[in-house]
Formats: structure tokens, C-alpha cells, sequence
């Protein structure tokens, strides 16, 4: 079964959402002038691999004119600073090592008190009858709980998401053969977005600096690397990267596997009755419905993917969803199996890059599913107020779920 086969709102070029697979899993896109690459062990080959397939995409923009430097008032490596996302080794392990003492399996495992409160807290105020899990609970708690962490008021997650969406939410492709104007405009939402967020985290960080606190901003601020604090440029640009991914996912998590037990009626009832099954239906919705379905990657050197030769410093579009549907890995790779094992997914990504907060999004995931299964007899979509989708090129999840709950 294809969820969301009958859905015309999702993004055209997820084709793996339609049950189809790839006439080749890696061919050059002249449209875009980057190499599409959909199959899993390639993928997963150029993610394990970031000394010859580097995650510097925004040098790469810069020399092919997709970032305007002069328009954006920002230079390359202004954009760069503090940036893990398009960090290499050793310069990405050494800012990764400053934050891994936050994300440590006990560190994950005590907050699950403190998760399960904010998720019954949440669903007491979105009352009874009706709720619309994205607004009312899959969107409130991880920003709340990412928040917590870095020390900022989750009150604001009005603002969070407003930049989140002007940040994350692509719906145009981008190609570095030049833009047409509503990709440009697109583009200057994404960074006046950046900047209104980066703004933010630099009047938080500035406060830390007079009165340190317990907190993730303050560890930063105070953080050293090669005996030097992190700049102004490179606190802000790291603590907003953790405040935008450290929800985005864990939000597509939960209404994605909500949805997938919603279509699929006998597998919600095995997992209703063996809540041992509840990680591994998360991992199947991770699979079926990848939420971050793009990565990015730049060669090094000339390289041969597939039999496909690949020049120097070419774009690689990694399209993560359609490799987690790979026939040649994946038994039926379109049904919802909440129990398939094995699983080899690479929702999270491999390598240096694997997610660092993957273990507090799956903890958030089974708490809430575990919480919404005791709490409601019934949770199922309604017909005459269906779910809407991300139109986002390189994420794939609902943005809206109402739900009639009893």
C-alpha cells in the first residue's frame, strides 16, 4: 500500500511516494546541473565517505552564483561558521564533540519524565473529540524539549516556526545553472529567515556571556576548541542549526508514523496489542516516509558511482527517501511492515553526519505513540478534513493530521 498515492499536494518529484521505482540509481539532471542518486548502497557509500564526497555545499553554491555573497551581506565563510551540516573532519568532529556530552544516552533517557508530562499536558489542551496532532502536540513538544536544552524560552515557538519554515520548507528546486525569480525569492526567504533566527540566538548568547547558566547556550559560549572560544558567528550559527533540526524531525516523525498506523488498520492493531512493535513501527515510518528524503553532497575528486563517471567538485543530490525504498534492499519495500527486520534505513544519514539527536527523536516518538495508544480507543483520520503535505522538495511528512480521537 502507497499512503499517499491519491495525495496530489506532495512533491512531484518524490516518485517513490507513488510506489515507482528508478529507471537508474544515479543520472546527471541537466535541469538542475547536479547527479540524482537514488540507490541505497550508493548512498550509503557516498555518506560513509566524507573525504572524497565532502558535505561543503555552500562553496559550491557560491562559485556556481546560487548564493548571491553581495546580496545577502554574508560571505562564505560567514555562512560556514559553526555550520555542522556542511562541516568536514576533523573541523566537524571537534564542534561535534562540544555538544555530544548533551545528547548521551543517559543524558536522552532522563528527560523521558519530563517528555511523557509535556505530552499529556499538551494533549489535555487539545481537548477532546478532535485534535490536530502537528499543531496541538507533534510540533509544540520537540521544540519545547530542543528549547529546554539550549536554554531558550520555548514561549517563543511562534518565531521558531516562522523561521523553520522560511529556513526548511523548499518548495522550488534549486540548480545551480542559474535561478528563475521565484527561486531567488525563495532563496532570500531562507536566509532573511537565517538571519532573523541567527539575530535571536545572539541576543541569548550575548546574556550568557554576563550570567552563564546550566544550559546548552552557555556550554557553547564557553566551549573551546584548539584553545580558542567559538566566535559570535559560530555560537549562533551552531545553536540555531540544533534549534531548527532538533524539532523538524522529531515533528515529521510523529505525524508520519501516525498517519502510516492510521492507513494501515491491521498493523495499528498489532501494535495496539504489542507495544514492543512501537520502535519498530517508528523505524518503518522512517523508512516509508523519510522526513529529511534529500542530502547533499560535493565530489572531491573524479569518481566512479554505479559505473557513472563523476567529475571534481559536482553536486550529488542523495535522495535519502527513494534509497530507503529500494527494491533490491527492501521486501516489499511500499507496505508498512511494523515489525520488518531487518531494517537498514538511513532516515538519520551514516557516518560522521548520523543525526546527533536521533536518539532523543526516537524517545520522543515512542513516548508519544506509547501516550496516544493508551489515551485514545480510537485515532483515525477524517475523510472530510484529510491531512495536507509538506510541498518541501527535500523533506516529506504531513503538515497538517486532524484526527477524530475517542
Amino acid at each position: 500500500m502507497n499512503i499517499l498515492t491519491d495525495h496530489a499536494d506532495t512533491n512531484p518529484r518524490h516518485f517513490w511516494l507513488r510506489g515507482e521505482q528508478p529507471e537508474r540509481v544515479i543520472e546527471f539532471d541537466d535541469e538542475i546541473g547536479a547527479w540524482q542518486v537514488y540507490g541505497h548502497a550508493e548512498t550509503l557509500r557516498i555518506l560513509s565517505d566524507p573525504k572524497t564526497y565532502s558535505s561543503d555545499m555552500m562553496s559550491l553554491f557560491a562559485e556556481t552564483g546560487m548564493v548571491d555573497v553581495a546580496e545577502t551581506g554574508l560571505t562564505v565563510e560567514d555562512m560556514m561558521a559553526g555550520n555542522l551540516v556542511q562541516m568536514d573532519p576533523p573541523d566537524h568532529r571537534k564542534l561535534r564533540s562540544l555538544v555530544s556530552s548533551a545528547f548521551t544516552p543517559k543524558v536522552v533517557a532522563d528527560l523521558e519524565p519530563r517528555i511523557a508530562e509535556l505530552t499529556h499536558q499538551l494533549l489535555a489542551q487539545a481537548g477532546s473529540g478532535e485534535i490536530e496532532l502537528v499543531r496541538d502536540l507533534a510540533y509544540p513538544l520537540p521544540v519545547t524539549v530542543i528549547a529546554d536544552l539550549l536554554g531558550v524560552p520555548a514561549s517563543d515557538h511562534d518565531k521558531f516556526r516562522e523561521w523553520a519554515k522560511a529556513m526548511g520548507e523548499n518548495k522550488n528546486e534549486i540548480s545551480l545553472n542559474g535561478m528563475t525569480d521565484e527561486q531567488k525569492r525563495d532563496m532570500a526567504e531562507q536566509f532573511d529567515g537565517a538571519r532573523k533566527m541567527a539575530e535571536y540566538i545572539a541576543g541569548h548568547a550575548a546574556e550568557r556571556r554576563r550570567q552563564p547558566r546550566e544550559d546548552l547556550l552557555t556550554k557553547l559560549v564557553e566551549a573551546e576548541v584548539d584553545g580558542e572560544r567559538l566566535s559570535d558567528t559560530e555560537v549562533t550559527n551552531f545553536a540555531s542549526l540544533l534549534l531548527l533540526a532538533g524539532h523538524i524531525t522529531t515533528t515529521l516523525l510523529i505525524g508520519n508514523t501516525t498517519l502510516c498506523l492510521d492507513a494501515n488498520p491491521a498493523a495499528a492493531e498489532r501494535v495496539r496489542a504489542d507495544r514492543a512493535l512501537v520502535p519498530t513501527a517508528i523505524e518503518e515510518s522512517l523508512r516509508l516516509l523519510t522526513p529529511f528524503a534529500l542530502l547533499a553532497r560535493r565530489t572531491t575528486t573524479d569518481v566512479t558511482v554505479a559505473g557513472q563517471h563523476v567529475p571534481a567538485n559536482q553536486a550529488l543530490m542523495l535522495w535519502v527517501g527513494a534509497a530507503n525504498r529500494d527494491a533490491g534492499v527492501f521486501t516489499d519495500p511500499n507496505t508498512f511492515d511494523p515489525a520488518r527486520d531487518p531494517n537498514p534505513h538511513i532516515a538519520f544519514g551514516r557516518g560522521v553526519h548520523f543525526c546527533l539527536g536521533a536518539p532523543l527523536a526516537r524517545l520522543e516518538g515512542r513516548i508519544v505513540l506509547n501516550i496516544l495508544l493508551d489515551r485514545y480507543r480510537e485515532l483515525r483520520t477524517d475523510p472530510a478534513n484529510p491531512p495536507t503535505f509538506l510541498r518541501a522538495w527535500d523533506m516529506t511528512g504531513v503538515s497538517t493530521l486532524p484526527l477524530v480521537v475517542t
